[in-house]
């Protein structure tokens, strides 16, 4: 008899699944959008790359601090506020973008990025988590893939919406209003904050976890949980980094203007990055995670290799690629890490959301490098972190044969 595939999602849990995956959108869009800044305000203000990395690395940190308290606050209170919670500071850190356009203040702007990187913990905290439960343990890696995909389509549109804004066709700087894209944002967030505040989300129960002798198990007993925390930070760096210097690298080569770098970003590497998660969901209902995660950590270790030898148009071919290798890590590393926690999966799931720190030392080191160096051994930063979860996939493929 034909073994009949798992279904993505309960029937019960298909409108809070709907709901939930609107939200990966969202703060796909406030993280892509940051790439496109950081040349717009190389240029606008002058400053070194090292300098302007500090856009990515003060919103990043915002979930450094952030994701306990997410995590206890959602404890507490309940996966909807937190996500109103969250939604409600992202709405206000985007506005702030109207007084910081007046001003024309960096530190300001900064601060605006710090309250939406503060927002956002809180939806991530909530959402990631919640989309593994909702559905059968076998799917859950394929699942938050499957929502995650759509934070692939927000990152695709801004910088593509950032990029006609605030670059010219030849290049050159063109309204330069940050403010726009951003109160956009701010106002569209906040009628969703308005929709979550009327809505049921059902809460899901865990038992606690005892071990044989009765005690109560804790979360850091977990080895795999502390690997996946490791290369969820390692991964965040990679990315994270990548994204902040892609329109750099593609620039600095000579290959196209700043205007037409931020619509090779949004058309070639965050389509493909959208492409790869969905593509990534699909086989992962036939393919277990594990196995998809080294084969994709493989493709992201040789296609920067290849960036790093600065083999000219290959090079550009091979930093587009990666991003469909990569598009699968962060919703797989974060979904195998919850596996079997239990009553700690929400705890669990605070300090996996602190792994974007990594966004805050990744492009400062690369940054860094860049300045020092040149750009094109900068990705070493990158390459260094995608090993980490080769490592971590390689170890989760092993115990899953031991556990067969």
């Amino acid at each position: 008899m034909k073994k009949q595939q798992a279904t993505l999602a309960d029937k019960r849990y298909l409108v809070p699944f709907v709901l939930l995956t609107s939200l990966f959108f969202l703060w796909g869009f406030a993280h892509a959008i940051l790439d496109v800044m950081n040349k717009h305000f190389q240029e606008l203000l002058s400053i070194t790359k090292t300098h302007s990395a500090f856009i990515q690395a003060t919103m990043y940190l915002g979930y450094f601090v952030m994701a306990i308290p997410a995590g206890l606050f959602i404890t507490k209170y309940g996966y909807r506020r937190g996500v109103v919670f969250g939604l409600l500071l992202y709405g206000i850190g985007a506005l702030l973008f109207i007084p910081g356009q007046y001003w024309l203040s960096f530190n300001f702007f900064l601060f605006s990025l710090f309250v939406i990187g503060c927002g956002l913990p809180f939806l991530e905290t909530a959402a990631n988590p919640y989309v593994t439960e909702l559905g059968p343990r076998e799917t859950a890696a394929s699942r938050l893939n499957f929502a995650q995909s759509f934070n692939g389509l927000g990152c695709i549109c801004a910088p593509l919406l950032a990029g006609l804004i605030l670059f010219s066709e030849d290049g050159s700087m063109g309204s330069g209003n940050i403010a726009i894209p951003y109160a956009g944002m701010g106002i569209v967030v906040l009628l969703v904050a308005a929709v979550f505040s009327k809505v049921q989300l059902p809460e899901i129960k865990h038992e606690i976890e005892m071990d044989a002798t009765g005690h109560q198990v804790g979360l850091w007993s977990h080895r795999l949980f502390v690997f996946g925390l490791i290369a969820l930070f390692a991964y965040e760096v990679s990315e994270i980094s990548i994204n902040s210097f892609f329109i750099n690298y593609v620039v600095d080569q000579g290959w196209m203007s700043a205007r037409d770098a931020s619509l090779a970003l949004s058309f070639g590497g965050l389509s493909f990055f959208m492409v790869g998660r969905f593509l990534g969901s699909w086989i992962m209902r036939s393919v277990p995670a594990e196995k998809m995660l080294l084969g994709c950590a493989v493709g992201t270790v040789v296609t920067t290799s290849i960036v790093i030898l600065n083999a000219g148009w290959l090079s550009l071919g091979a930093l587009v690629c990666g991003y469909a290798f990569e598009a699968i890590m962060f919703p797989t590393i974060f979904a195998l890490a919850l596996r079997g926690l239990g009553n700690h999966t929400k705890r669990a799931s605070s300090f996996l959301m602190m792994s974007p720190v990594g966004g805050v030392v990744g492009p400062l080191l690369m940054g860094y490098v860049a300045d020092c160096t040149t750009i094109a051994w900068s990705f070493l930063v990158p390459w260094a972190g995608y090993v980490v979860v080769g490592l971590y996939a390689w170890k989760m493929v092993s115990v899953g044969k031991s556990s067969n």
